[in-house]
């Protein structure tokens, strides 16, 4: 049984922000708070420990968790270089990841990953049409072969992870758990939805 005590939660936020006019996107306000901070809230209050992987704005971002994780190598690499960087950070068993543009998230997904998890390495969250390999519950102890897989130069983390024993967990009942909020119209359809207004960037 995996308990809290062998979790940490990692919020990946250490791309450029290409699709966002290069904005630090995690920074970027979404309902009062800024978009890292409610992914955060997806991951507090079930993880021992929370990383926030950034290459920016360090300080803004470290109000946001309990550390902050820069990639071990530089030049963003992408998120599967946060991943890993997160794996060489955490102190636990397990590490769950999500993206820091995701503020839908539901509360439950921690206890959903850890729930489905069973003997798998990785369990990824799954929309009903296809897989979300950010929003995942990953074996630390993957960390050695998440390293010799950056070598050979892979960058996407859905490879990395089909090389190992992975299970798929339902969130189809989320219908705005994975919505796009790479422009300012993106952001006010998901907060109208969500039952608010976006913060004016």
């Amino acid at each position: 049984m995996i308990r809290r005590d062998d979790l940490t939660g990692l919020v990946l936020a250490g791309g450029r922000g290409s699709r966002m006019r290069g904005c630090d996107k995690g920074l970027e306000p979404f309902l009062g708070r800024p978009l890292a901070a409610h992914a955060g809230a997806v991951l507090r209050g079930h993880v021992s420990e929370l990383l926030i992987s950034a290459n920016r704005h360090l300080g803004a971002y470290a109000a946001l968790a309990d550390r902050v994780v820069e990639d071990i190598t530089s030049g963003y690499q992408g998120p599967l270089m946060g991943l890993y960087s997160g794996l060489r950070a955490a102190r636990t068993p397990w590490l769950v990841v999500v993206p820091c543009d995701a503020p839908a998230l539901p509360l439950s997904l921690v206890s959903r990953l850890v729930e489905t998890i069973g003997e798998g390495d990785i369990a990824v969250a799954h929309d009903g049409r296809r897989a979300h390999p950010v929003v995942a519950l990953v074996r630390v102890a993957l960390a050695d072969d998440l390293a010799r897989c950056l070598a050979e130069g892979e960058r996407k983390v859905e490879a990395w992870q089909a090389r190992h024993a992975r299970v798929w967990v339902d969130v189809s009942d989320c219908p705005e758990a994975f919505a796009n909020l790479n422009t300012d119209a993106e952001r006010q359809r998901l907060a109208q939805a969500l039952g608010g207004e976006a913060s004016p960037t």
